[in-house]
């Protein structure tokens, strides 16, 4: 079994502070929710590795999130549980869990998180520039870091 940084509860919840710190200072002056991408990938591994202290915490800072955002409150959390049940059971039949496969997921995420806003606000090319600069901001923090 592979251990991943986000196995460490420690390291989780470091990265959870810092998602939550970060949006709360940035949605003062921009439409963000940096680090969602994270969050998904820890809410999976939490669900996969069966970490239901952590998944608390991971719902927690998607709470925080949402509520700062203006999102309805456990958007974000039904959108990953959503995505856990329905659409990654059909990629995990064709690839194993490694690096690859979490980049994917982070874009299924961020794919769901482009519908759900479309539903919610009026889809403009504002989000779709800021959604584009959080994958990209998500995929490169992830591959540094994670």
């Amino acid at each position: 079994m592979t251990r991943n940084n986000l196995d460490n509860p420690i390291f989780l919840f470091i990265v959870l502070l810092i998602a939550i710190t970060v949006n709360i200072i940035s949605s003062i002056h921009f439409l963000l929710i940096m680090f969602a991408g994270i969050l998904f990938t820890a809410f999976y591994r939490c669900l996969r590795k069966r970490y239901l202290y952590s998944l608390t915490f991971v719902i927690i800072a998607f709470l925080f999130i949402e509520v700062n955002m203006g999102l309805k409150p456990f958007t974000l959390s039904l959108l990953s549980l959503f995505i856990y049940v329905f659409v990654l059971p059909k990629d995990e039949n064709h690839t194993s869990y490694n690096l690859s496969s979490s980049y994917v997921y982070i874009i299924f995420f961020y794919l769901g998180l482009l519908i759900l806003w479309s539903i919610i606000f009026e889809l403009n090319t504002q989000i779709l520039l800021t959604l584009f600069a959080n994958v990209m901001i998500d995929l490169l923090f992830f591959g540094a870091f994670l």
